[in-house]
C-alpha cells in the first residue's frame, strides 16, 4: 500500500485534498483525521503538519508527500521534489528598513531573522556571507523593530505587510516556491506505484489547464481550423451528413479558449462548443 503525506493545515491543505480528490481519490471529511486508508486504490494518506512532511518522507516512513519546496529544502531532510503542482506559489526575500544594505552581500555581521533558518542560512554559506540567523516562528517583520535583527527574510506576495512595518526588499529572490511531490532521495524511480501516482496528478493538471473543443466547418477550411486548434498529438476530424461539411474535436489551452472561438467563428465554423476536462492520461 502506497504510503502518502498530505498537509493537514495551512495554504496547502485544502488545495492539496482538492487535487488528490479530482484525481480519483478519497479524502477525509473530518479535518480531525489524521489517518485515511483508500482501499480502492491501495493508498493510505498522513495529515500531517506541512513542516513536518519532508522529515517523515526523507526517512523513508512514508513513500511521497505534498508539501511547500520553501520547506523541503529548509528541512535539510533526504527528500527531493519529483513533480510541480502548480498551486501556493510564493517568493521567499530579504527585507530590512530603508539604507540598511542593498542585498545579500553586504549583510556580514548582521542579524537576520526568520521561520526558514535552514534555507536562510544555507542561502547565506552559498554567498560566502558571515551572517547570525534568528530563528522566529512567525510574524518576522516585528523583529527589526524590536531589535532583533537588523534583517529579515520571509515570503513575500504583495509587499503590503512589509511596507506598512517600513521595510523594503532588497536583492533578489532566495527562493520561488509552490506546492510539490516529494519522495526520499534515492528512492526507486521506476516503483510502479508512484509512476500511478503521478500520472493521475499530471493529468489533474493537464484536465485543469485544457478544455475539450468541438466544432463544424466547411472542408475547405478544416486545414486553417485545425492550425489553430492542433491539439496535444492530433485533433479528431469526422465527416457530417451534410456534404462538405466536417466535425472536429480538439483540446485546446483554457486560457486561449475565447480568442480560439473568436477565430474559428470568422473562418466559418459553426456550433463551437467547449467542455471541461475532469480527468485525463497522455
Amino acid at each position: 500500500m502506497l504510503r502518502i503525506a498530505v498537509p493537514n493545515k495551512g495554504s496547502l491543505s485544502e488545495p492539496a485534498s482538492a487535487m488528490l480528490h479530482e484525481a480519483g481519490y478519497r479524502q477525509r471529511k473530518d479535518r480531525r483525521e489524521l489517518v485515511l486508508v483508500d482501499s480502492a486504490n491501495d493508498v493510505e494518506f498522513f495529515f500531517l503538519r506541512p513542516r513536518d512532511i519532508a522529515v517523515y518522507v526523507g526517512s523513508g516512513k512514508l513513500d511521497i508527500g505534498i508539501t511547500g519546496r520553501d520547506l523541503l529544502l529548509d528541512s535539510g531532510s533526504q527528500a527531493e521534489e519529483i513533480m510541480q503542482l502548480g498551486f501556493a506559489g510564493s517568493t521567499f526575500r530579504y527585507a530590512t528598513r530603508p539604507g540598511t544594505a542593498r542585498d545579500v552581500s553586504e549583510f556580514g555581521g548582521m542579524t537576520v531573522a526568520t521561520s526558514f533558518s535552514g534555507l536562510v542560512t544555507k542561502h547565506l554559506a552559498d554567498n560566502g556571507v558571515d551572517a547570525a540567523v534568528v530563528h522566529l516562528d512567525g510574524a518576522v517583520e516585528t523583529a527589526i523593530q524590536l531589535g532583533v535583527a537588523e534583517i529579515i527574510a520571509d515570503v513575500v506576495e504583495t509587499g503590503t505587510t512589509l511596507r506598512n512595518a517600513g521595510l523594503e526588499i532588497i536583492g533578489e529572490p532566495i527562493l520561488k516556491s509552490e506546492a510539490v511531490v516529494i519522495r526520499r532521495s534515492g528512492a526507486p524511480a521506476d516503483d510502479p506505484k508512484v509512476q500511478q501516482f503521478l500520472r493521475r496528478m499530471q493529468g489533474v493538471l493537464v484536465a485543469r489547464r485544457y478544455v475539450m473543443m468541438d466544432y463544424d466547418i466547411r472542408v475547405e477550411h478544416v486545414e486553417r481550423a485545425v492550425a489553430l486548434t492542433p491539439g496535444l498529438e492530433s485533433p479528431t476530424v469526422s465527416p457530417l451528413h451534410h456534404e462538405g461539411w466536417v466535425a472536429v474535436r480538439s483540446m485546446v489551452p483554457s486560457s486561449d479558449a475565447q480568442s480560439i472561438m473568436d477565430e474559428l467563428y470568422e473562418l466559418g465554423a459553426r456550433a463551437i462548443l467547449t467542455t471541461n476536462i475532469h480527468a485525463c492520461r497522455l
